[in-house]
Formats: C-alpha cells, sequence, structure tokens
C-alpha cells in the first residue's frame, strides 16, 4: 500500500512538473507574440506601413456614442497629459495645450453612429445622415510618417448633416476603434487637405480620467 502511495506520488509530481515546464513555454510564446504584435501595431500607430496593408473598412468599425476630448482639454482634465508630452517631445506643456486646443477644437460634443446613421450633436440640437463607404486615401505627412483617411458619403439625411466624412484613427485594417480623429464637410478633395484641425472622438461611457489614462497608454 505504501509502495503504491509512493508512485502514485512520484507520478504526480513528474506531471506537475511537465505541467509547469508547459505552461512556461506557452507564456513564452504569448509574451513573443505580444511583443512582435505590438511592435507592428506600434509602427502603424505612428504612419510607418505598406500600401498592400490598408484593407477597406466598414463604418461599424465606429459604430457607438462618441465624446468630443475637447471640453476636457479646456476645464485642465488632459493636463497631466500635455505635461507628460512635454517630457518626452519638443515643446512645452503650454505648447503642447495650445497644439491640441487648435487639433480638437470643435463644437460637435457627441457624435452617435448606429448602421449606415450618423448623428452630429451641438449641445441639444443634432443633424444626421446615412453614409456609405467611399474609400480610402492615404496621406504623407511632411514629418515622411503617413495616415489613412476612410472616406463615407452621405446618401441621404439633413441638409445640414455634412456630404463627406472622413476617419482617421491610427488603424488601416478592419478593427473596432477605441477613438477616432473625425473630419467632414462637404468638399471631399479639401478635406484631405485639412492636417491642423482634428476633432477627437472618445467613448461617450469614458470619464475625463479614463481617457487621460487611454491617451498615456499611447
Amino acid at each position: 500500500m505504501d509502495r503504491t502511495i509512493k508512485t502514485v506520488g512520484k507520478v504526480l509530481t513528474i506531471l506537475a512538473a511537465l505541467g509547469a515546464i508547459g505552461m512556461q513555454g506557452a507564456h513564452a510564446s504569448s509574451a513573443h507574440k505580444h511583443t512582435h504584435t505590438h511592435g507592428e501595431t506600434g509602427a502603424v500607430y505612428k504612419g510607418y506601413f505598406k500600401d498592400s496593408d490598408v484593407k477597406p473598412r466598414l463604418l461599424s468599425d465606429w459604430e457607438g456614442d462618441w465624446q468630443s476630448v475637447y471640453p476636457y482639454l479646456v476645464d485642465g482634465t488632459l493636463d497631466q497629459v500635455m505635461t507628460e508630452k512635454a517630457k518626452q517631445g519638443e515643446k512645452t506643456a503650454a505648447e503642447y495645450r495650445a497644439y491640441y486646443d487648435v487639433g480638437y477644437k470643435t463644437d460637435v460634443d457627441r457624435i452617435v453612429i448606429e448602421g449606415k446613421r450618423v448623428t452630429f450633436y451641438r449641445g441639444k440640437q443634432s443633424v444626421s445622415g446615412h453614409y456609405e463607404s467611399d474609400g480610402h486615401e492615404i496621406l504623407t505627412y511632411k514629418k515622411g510618417n503617413r495616415g489613412v483617411r476612410f472616406i463615407f458619403q452621405k446618401i441621404e439625411g439633413d441638409s445640414s448633416a455634412p456630404d463627406f466624412i472622413q476617419f482617421s484613427d491610427h488603424i488601416i485594417a478592419p478593427t473596432r476603434a477605441d477613438h477616432y480623429h473625425l473630419y467632414w464637410g462637404n468638399d471631399r478633395s479639401a478635406l484631405l487637405n485639412e492636417v491642423t484641425n482634428w476633432p477627437t472622438y472618445y467613448p461617450a461611457d469614458l470619464s475625463g480620467k479614463q481617457i487621460v489614462d487611454e491617451m498615456l497608454a499611447h
């Protein structure tokens, strides 16, 4: 009986050791995969990618209820973000704040995307339209990095709703967006030349602090 118990104990010990080795291998493999993916994603986020990597996207990638981050810049919530940028960049916190004041500025404080319908809110006032894909454009910036605008054209809706909307979210293939910059207007080509004002939207259910955390993570 004692011999049987000792034998079972040895078998369990060996199995536990093998399991631990297997788990270590799995963690190592997972870590490698994460690092590799993060590196690729980081390059794309910074604007370095191949044309062949750009794929068509549906409006559903941006579906949801979104809030403008501009009010958080105005009330000082994003000051910590500006301070961190100053530590790593070439501008002071005040200069970064001025830069983003131009970039984020908008009176459209909320956007709701449901199916093909996009609704723009200015306070309690809203306009909406149905939009369909009008392709994408790859832009090259002065620094040499690039960006992609995914373009949608209004097919029906309120006359005051913009004829075109263009999404830029540092993503170049079908993926759910966690935030985005949006350009809108009635002239498709003119919008492509707009690179100083890029109203930015995060999910409406995030608090100001959560948005700060998201920005610092990037």
